[in-house]
């Protein structure tokens, strides 16, 4: 069974991001002077795509049968973008993006399922989302909630290449697209537990109920649209700005 709303759901942020993406690519590839992007909104924006496509993903896991294969094909995906960047756009490379984030969760739930189907959904998007909280700064060196700053952590965390990988990059780090495993694993992991929350209410049905074709079918094949937009954004881009 489809689940169509999840389906424009993904879609719809499939369009946010290739939007995104597109005023980026004018603003640091090709120079363009909108003050406006380097501001909060601008950085909600990319937050938001960003946290649905993660709470989607994680609901979704709980679907399908191939869920090594998925995990695999997506890390391999990230590893595909990593490896282009790097050779392509070397300022501009990514290491430890999204892709490679997502498949090392859907890997990593594999081994722990037993073990989270243990906890009720409640207390599962409970602690997720407060772990989640507490760590959105571990990347900068220390645990939070919201503002308030509880305790940093100790320096070794931040050692090399590895321990940027779980989420503790050293200062010589740099990606243009981060996305360590922590925090970002238990945002998914929300997005696991909303999954059993939605069906103890017996809800799943309602997300069968409206069908938007365009963009159910952006939704549907959100990973080669997503590995492919950037290269086709950027010969569209040159290509314009050729003719300019």
């Amino acid at each position: 069974m489809r689940y169509s709303i999840l389906d424009c759901a993904r879609g719809i942020s499939i369009i946010s991001m290739i939007l995104y993406h597109t005023i980026w690519d004018l603003v640091y590839l090709f120079n363009a002077d909108l003050k406006w992007f380097h501001s909060i909104w601008a950085y909600v924006w990319q937050q938001s795509i960003c946290i649905s496509f993660i709470l989607l993903s994680g609901f979704c896991w709980n679907f399908g049968r191939k869920k090594l294969k998925r995990g695999i094909i997506v890390f391999i995906s990230g590893l595909i973008i990593t490896g282009t960047t790097v050779i392509v756009l070397p300022s501009q490379k990514i290491i430890f993006g999204i892709l490679t984030m997502l498949g090392s969760c859907m890997l990593l739930m594999i081994p722990l399922e037993k073990l989270l189907l243990k906890i009720h959904s409640s207390t599962g998007i409970f602690l997720s989302l407060l772990l989640f909280l507490l760590s959105i700064n571990a990347k900068k060196g220390y645990i939070s909630f919201f503002q308030v700053r509880i305790f940093d952590l100790p320096d070794f965390l931040y050692n090399n290449f590895l321990t940027a990988y779980f989420g503790f990059p050293n200062p010589e780090f740099h990606s243009t697209d981060y996305f360590p495993l922590i925090p970002w694993f238990f945002l998914f992991l929300t997005g696991y537990f909303i999954y059993f929350k939605v069906k103890e209410m017996d809800k799943l049905n309602c997300l069968t109920s409206k069908k938007i074709k365009v963009i159910e079918f952006l939704g549907k094949h959100s990973l080669p649209i997503y590995i492919l937009h950037q290269p086709i954004l950027y010969f569209c881009l040159t290509f314009i700005f050729k003719l300019i």
